[in-house]
C-alpha cells in the first residue's frame, strides 16, 4: 500500500502549521477514524518539521527510504499553501530523542531508523564545505597523496576521504562528524602500517623489553609482562581505563573523535595491527559509534578515559549506536551492521587510548561555531550602527591601515561593505541627524575588539590543523623509514600525547569569543534604554502594559556573566596522577567542553541581540537600512514575527540561535560581498 492509497482511505490529514508563536492547528474531524486505521493498517505516523512548520505524515510502506518520507512531507506542505524551497534529495534528517538528535541520510530505510511517533527535522544540506572538497578533488589524485602532503584526497563521486594521517583539515572533520563523508585508507598508508607493525612483532618475538608492549603502564611500567599475557594486557588497559562519567558526547562529536583517532593511527607511528585500523574504518563508515562519557580526561597521558570508551566499542563491549539499531550493546550493534568485535594483538590496546582526540573532537566544534558567531556579531553591529545613528567614519580604511593588525582590518573592511556606502546606501543613515560626534565603544571599536577575536580563531585553527595530523601516541615506533637519519627501527616512550597545545589554544579561544558577548550585551542595553536609543522603552509599543525586551536583556546579562566565570583558563591548573609518574597534565578536556559551552551561550546572546535589532529597525520605518542588512531582517522575520505585544521569547530565541549556529545570517549577506573578507 502506498501514499496515494492511504490518502484515499483518509481524506483529511492532521497538519500543524506554525512559525514561532503564531500557529494554527488543522485537526481532522476524522481523528478517531485515523487512529483506528493506524491500528488496522499497521500505519505509523512521523512528526516532520520543515522550515519551522510541523506536519504529521502517515507511513504505510516502512521499507521506503527517508527521501520518500521527505517528498511526501514537502508535498503535504505545498498542498497546505505553504511554499518551501526544500528539495527532498538535497537534505539530511535529524531525529530527536530526549536532549540529543541523531543525523540520518535520505537513503536510510524508514523501518531501520524510525518508530511510530518519532519527531524528525528535514534540514537543507549545506553545500559549501562539500563544494570545497569537490574543488580539491579536481586537483588532487590518489597518486599525488604522500606522507608529506598537505591536503587530503577527496573522491567527488561519493565524497570519500583518503585518510593518511597528514592532511585532515577542519572542513573535512566537520563533514565527517555529520556523517556526510566516508573514510578509506590509501595503499601507501596500509603499507606503512604493515612496516611499523613488523617492528612491533619483531620486538615481541625477541622478547625485547619496551613500554606498552610487554610492560605495565604508568607507575607500573617497571613490571615486565609474560609473553602469554601480552594480549590480556591490551584488553585490560582498555577495560581499566573506561572510567568516564557525565553526559554522553553527541554523535557528531563521537564521529569526529573516531575519525581523528583513525587519522593518528594512519600516520603509522603506533605499531598497531593494520587490520585493526581497517576494522575501525568499517565501523566508522557504518556509523557504529561507541558511547563516550564527556568527563574523565585530564588531557595527559592523552584523553585516556574517553579514548578507552571508544576502544571498548571496537572490542565489542559497552554500549553503541548505529542508524540501523539506535542504542544497544556493542556486540549486537556490530552484528546488525555485519561487523564483529575486533580481537586485539600485542600493543593494539594502548595504541587506541593515547592522544588528544577528545580535546580536538569537542574543541573543533567550538572553533567552527565560533567562526559563525564572529560573522554574525559583525553583521549585527552594522545594523545597530544604523539604528543608533552612528558614524561610518571610524571604519575609514586609512584609520585601520595605520594599525595594521590583520583581524582589525578584515573586520573594518566587512563593516564598510555592509554599512552605508555608495553601492548599498542606507535611507536610515541618510535621513538621521547625528547628535553625537562619537559612537560608543561597542560600535566604534568593533574592528579592534572583534579583530583580535578573529586573529585568535585563526591562530587556534592553525594549532588544531597541526594537532589533527600529529602522532600523539605513546610509545612511538620510529626509524622504520630509512630516511629517518638512518636510525634503526625502535620504540620510544615520549610525551606527544600531552594536551597542552590544544588546551591552551582553546582557553585563548574562550576568552576571545567571550568578548563578543560582552559587546553584544552592552549594545542590547543601549537599544532597550530609551535615553540611549530614542526608541520606545524595551522596543515595544505601549511599554508598561508590555515589558518587551526587558527580560531577554536579563537573559543576555546572565549568559555573559556565566561566560566570564568560564573564561578562567583550565590549562592553568594541573593535578598529579598515576602515583606521581604523570606529574603535570593539561586539563584540556575541560578546556574543550567549556569553550563549547561559552560558544553555545554566545549564540543565544547574539540571538537576543539580533531579535532586538530587527525589532528596532521597525521603529525606523519607512526608512530602510542597506540591502544586505535588510536581507538579514527578512531572514529573521521568515521565522519570527514582530513583537506587537508581549509573548514568550524562548522559542524565538532558539530559532535565531539555530540560524547563527548554521551560519544562515552570514550566508544571507555573503552574496553581496565579492569574497569572504573575514576568513577568505
Amino acid at each position: 500500500m502506498g501514499w496515494k492509497t492511504y490518502d484515499q482511505a483518509i481524506t483529511d490529514a492532521t497538519v500543524r502549521i506554525g512559525t514561532g508563536s503564531v500557529a494554527q492547528e488543522l485537526v481532522s474531524k476524522e481523528e478517531k477514524k485515523i487512529a483506528t486505521l493506524r491500528k488496522v493498517l499497521n500505519v505509523m505516523c512521523v512528526h516532520v518539521k520543515i522550515d519551522g512548520y510541523n506536519i504529521v505524515v502517515p507511513v504505510v510502506n516502512q521499507l521506503q527510504s527517508l527521501a520518500h518520507l521527505a517528498r511526501e512531507a514537502i508535498t503535504r506542505l505545498d498542498d497546505s499553501g505553504v511554499e518551501t524551497s526544500m528539495e527532498y534529495d538535497q537534505c539530511y534528517f535529524k531525529k530527536f530523542h530526549r536532549d540529543e538528535f541523531y543525523i540520518m541520510k535520505p537513503s536510510d530505510i524508514i523501518k531501520d531508523v524510525l518508530n511510530d511517533g518519532d519527531m524528525i527535522e528535514i534540514v537543507a544540506r549545506k553545500t559549501k564545505r562539500k563544494e570545497h572538497l569537490k574543488a580539491r578533488s579536481d586537483i588532487d589524485s590518489p597518486e599525488s597523496s604522500s606522507s608529506s602532503g598537505s591536503t587530503a584526497v577527496i573522491h567527488s563521486d561519493d565524497l570519500t576521504i583518503n585518510i593518511d594521517g597528514n592532511s585532515l583539515d577542519m572542513d573535512s572533520l566537520i563533514l565527517l562528524g555529520k556523517g556526510e563523508v566516508k573514510l578509506t585508507l590509501t595503499l601507501e598508508t596500509i603499507d606503512k602500517l604493515k612496516a611499523t607493525r613488523a617492528t612491533v612483532e619483531d620486538i615481541v618475538e625477541r622478547g625485547i623489553v619496551r613500554y606498552g608492549i610487554n610492560t605495565g603502564f604508568g607507575l607500573l611500567s617497571k613490571v615486565l609482562i609474560e609473553k602469554e599475557k601480552l594480549v590480556e594486557l591490551q584488553y585490560n588497559v582498555i577495560r581499566s581505563h573506561c572510567a568516564g562519567v557525565g553526559e554522553t558526547l553527541s554523535l557528531e562529536a563521537i564521529r569526529r573523535m573516531f575519525a581523528l583517532r583513525i587519522n593518528v593511527l594512519a600516520k603509522a607511528y603506533s605499531g598497531c595491527s593494520p587490520d585493526m585500523v581497517e576494522h575501525m574504518v568499517a565501523m566508522f563508515n557504518s556509523s557504529c559509534l561507541p558511547l563516550i562519557p564527556a568527563q574523565g580526561t585530564v588531557g595527559a597521558s592523552g584523553d585516556l578515559a574517553p579514548l578507552a570508551h571508544l576502544a571498548q566499542g571496537i572490542i565489542g563491549e559497552g554500549e553503541m549506536w548505529s542508524p540501523k539499531t539506535g542504542w544497544g550493546s556493542a556486540v549486537e550493534v556490530l552484528a546488525a551492521n555485519n561487523l564483529a568485535p575486533y580481537e586485539l594483538k600485542a600493543k593494539d590496546g594502548i595504541s587506541l587510548i593515547n592522544g588528544t582526540q577528545f580535546i580536538c573532537a569537542v574543541g573543533s566544534e567550538a572553533l567552527d561555531r565560533a567562526k559563525n558567531c564572529l560573522r554574525t556579531s559583525v553583521v549585527i553591529t552594522c545594523i545597530i550602527l544604523d539604528i543608533l545613528e552612528g558614524h561610518v567614519d571610524a571604519l575609514d580604511e586609512r584609520v585601520h591601515k595605520i594599525r595594521p593588525h590583520s583581524g582589525q582590518n578584515r573586520v573594518a573592511a566587512t563593516m564598510r561593505a555592509l554599512c552605508h556606502n555608495a553601492k548599498y546606501p542606507s535611507e536610515i543613515y541618510e535621513e538621521c541627524e547625528k547628535h553625537d560626534v562619537q559612537d560608543p565603544y561597542t560600535i566604534r571599536c568593533m574592528p579592534q575588539v572583534a579583530g583580535i577575536t578573529l586573529d585568535t580563531i585563526n591562530f587556534v585553527e592553525g594549532i588544531f590543523q597541526t594537532e589533527f595530523n600529529s602522532a600523539t601516541d605513546n610509545p612511538l615506533v620510529l626509524g622504520v623509514d630509512s630516511s629517518e637519519s638512518g636510525v634503526k627501527a625502535d620504540i620510544i616512550s615520549a610525551g606527544n600525547f600531552h594536551g597542552e597545545y590544544p588546551a591552551k589554544a582553546l582557553d585563548y579561544l574562550t576568552i576571545g569569543v567571550h568578548e563578543l558577548g560582552n559587546m553584544s550585551e552592552r549594545r542590547l542595553e543601549r537599544l532597550c534604554n530609551p535615553s540611549c536609543s530614542n526608541l520606545p522603552a524595551f522596543l515595544v509599543e505601549s511599554p508598561g502594559v508590555n515589558s518587551g525586551f526587558m527580560i531577554p536583556h536579563c537573559t543576555s546579562a546572565a549568559l555573559v556573566s556565566e561566560n566570564k566565570t568560564l573564561c578562567f583558563p583550565s590549562s592553568a591548573d594541573t593535578q598529579t596522577t598515576s602515583a606521581g609518574k604523570e606529574d603535570h597534565v593539561s586539563m584540556g578536556g575541560w578546556s574543550a567542553r567549556k569553550a563549547l559551552k561559552v560558544v553555545e551561550n554566545l549564540e543565544n546572546v547574539l540571538a537576543i541581540e539580533l531579535l532586538a535589532a530587527c525589532q528596532a529597525l521597525e521603529f525606523k520605518r519607512p526608512h530602510r537600512t542597506t540591502e544586505p542588512l535588510e536581507q538579514v531582517y527578512a531572514l529573521v522575520r521568515s521565522k519570527v514575527p514582530s513583537f506587537v505585544k508581549d509573548r514568550a521569547f524562548t522559542a524565538d530565541i532558539q530559532n535565531v540561535q539555530r540560524m547563527i549556529a548554521e551560519n544562515q545570517v552570514w550566508e544571507v549577506v555573503a552574496k553581496y560581498l565579492d569574497s569572504d573578507p573575514l576568513f577568505g
